[in-house]
C-alpha cells in the first residue's frame, strides 16, 4: 500500500480514484459496514447530484468559501453529468436546474463506481475505524484486530458532524486538534427550526407552506416548507438556515407575486363583516397558512397587508446537529495548503466536509465533495511523484 484513504463517501472514493489513476495502490478504509451510506440516504428522496447554472452564481452559493471556487470550476456541474454518465448512470435537469440520475436512487451509481475502482486495483476495507494516532502512524481497529499503517500518503475524507448514525461523527477532531491542526466548531447545516406550537396548530401539523418568499436578512428564496411537529422544516428553510444560524430574523412574503396596493386592493374588495381567518382564506391561503398566520400575529391589524406581505416568523433555534443535512465548521482553510494537504502533517490530505466550508441543499454539498476530494487525491498522487 502507497497511499491511504480513510472514509468511503463521496470525497473518500473520488480521492482513491485519483491515486488509482495516477498508477498508486491504494486502500479505503472505512468504519461502517458499507460505503456511502450518506450517499445512498440522500438518494432516497432523489439522488440530486449538482445544479445545472452558471459557474459564477453556482460558486456563489458557498457563503465564505471563495477558495473553493478553482476546485469548483475544474469539477463544478459540467464535469458531475460527465462523470455519472461516465458510469453508465444518465442524467436530467429538472425545472428547478437540479440534475438527477434518471434512475434517481444512489445505488446503481454507487455500484458502477465501486466495480470501476475495484478494477483500477482499489482495495476496500470497510469496519475498519480509525482510532487516532500512534505516534506518527494511523491506528485502526479492524475485524482483524488493531493495525497500524504507517502510508506515503493519506487522505482523510471522514465527513463532518451531521448524521452521526451514518458515520459523520466528528471523532477525528481531538485527534487533529493535538496534532495542531485548527479546526473550526461545528455547528448545524442545512437544518431545521423549532417551534413552540400553541395546541391550535396540532391539525396543521405535516402540511406544506407553498408558494411563499422566506426572507432572512438580506436573503430572499422563494420555496416549499413544512410545519411539523419538530417545527419548520423542508427545502425553503434550508436555503435560509446558514442566514438565520447567524442570527438574522425570518419572515415571510405570503404574496410574493403581489404589491403592497395590489394585495390591500384585494382586501378592500372583500366584504365587510367577515372573520379574520376568512378574510385571509378568500385571498386564497391554505388553512396551513391561514392557521401560521393566527399563530404568529393574532389579533389581525385593520390593515393586514404590510403583515402578509412580511409576517415575522418567531422561532426556536435550529434543530439538533444530529437531525442536519449537512455542518458548517471543520478544519480551517489556514491548516490547508492550496493542495489540501495538512500543514501541520505533511502528506496527510483532507477533503469533503471535514473542511470549513457551508452549501445549501440542491447538489452543492455533493459537487464540492467530489470536487475536494478529486483536488486532494490528485495532489496526494503529485507528492507521490
Amino acid at each position: 500500500m502507497t497511499a491511504l484513504v480513510i472514509g468511503a463517501g463521496p470525497a473518500g472514493l473520488m480521492a482513491a480514484e485519483a491515486l488509482a489513476d495516477a498508477g498508486h495502490a491504494v486502500l479505503v478504509a472505512e468504519a461502517k459496514p458499507s460505503p456511502a451510506r450518506k450517499l445512498l440516504m440522500a438518494g432516497k428522496s432523489g439522488l440530486n447530484v449538482t445544479k445545472d447554472e452558471a459557474p459564477a452564481d453556482f460558486a456563489a452559493r458557498y457563503y465564505e468559501a471563495t477558495w473553493l471556487q478553482p476546485m469548483l470550476e475544474r469539477f463544478g456541474p459540467a464535469e458531475v453529468r460527465a462523470f455519472c454518465e461516465g458510469l453508465g448512470q444518465p442524467v436530467f435537469t429538472g425545472s428547478s436546474g437540479r440534475v438527477f440520475p434518471v434512475a434517481m436512487k444512489g445505488s446503481p451509481l454507487l455500484r458502477a463506481w465501486l466495480a470501476r475502482l475495484a478494477g483500477k486495483g482499489v482495495t476496500l476495507k470497510t469496519r475498519w475505524r480509525w482510532t487516532g494516532f500512534d505516534g506518527d502512524a494511523l491506528a485502526f481497529d479492524t475485524p482483524e484486530g488493531a493495525k497500524v499503517l504507517t502510508p506515503a500518503v493519506a487522505v482523510l475524507a471522514l465527513g463532518g458532524a451531521s448524521w452521526p448514525r451514518l458515520g459523520s461523527d466528528a471523532a477525528w477532531v481531538p485527534w487533529l486538534r493535538d496534532k495542531g491542526v485548527g479546526i473550526a466548531d461545528f455547528a448545524p447545516a442545512n437544518m431545521g427550526f423549532r417551534m413552540d406550537w400553541s395546541a391550535h396548530m396540532a391539525k396543521h401539523l405535516g402540511q406544506p407552506i407553498k408558494g411563499a418568499c422566506l426572507l432572512a436578512g438580506d436573503r430572499q428564496e422563494r420555496g416549499e416548507f413544512v410545519l411539523s411537529e419538530r417545527g419548520l422544516e423542508g427545502g425553503g428553510i434550508y436555503t435560509v438556515s446558514h442566514d438565520l444560524r447567524l442570527g438574522a430574523p425570518l419572515a415571510l412574503d405570503l404574496f410574493p407575486d403581489l404589491t403592497l396596493d395590489a394585495l390591500r386592493d384585494r382586501l378592500a374588495r372583500q366584504k365587510p363583516g367577515d372573520s379574520a381567518a376568512n378574510r385571509l382564506r378568500k385571498l386564497g391561503l391554505s388553512p396551513a397558512a391561514v392557521a401560521l398566520v393566527m399563530e404568529m400575529a393574532r389579533p389581525l391589524p385593520s390593515d393586514p397587508a404590510p403583515l402578509l406581505k412580511r409576517l415575522p416568523i418567531r422561532h426556536a433555534g435550529p434543530r439538533p446537529m444530529e437531525e442536519a443535512i449537512s455542518s458548517a465548521g471543520g478544519i480551517t482553510r489556514d491548516s490547508l495548503t492550496e493542495d489540501l494537504e495538512l500543514r501541520a502533517l505533511p502528506g496527510v490530505f483532507a477533503a469533503g466536509e471535514m473542511l470549513d466550508w457551508e452549501a445549501p441543499t440542491g447538489g452543492y454539498l455533493l459537487t464540492a465533495s467530489w470536487a475536494t476530494g478529486l483536488h486532494a487525491g490528485q495532489a496526494a498522487a503529485r507528492r507521490l511523484g
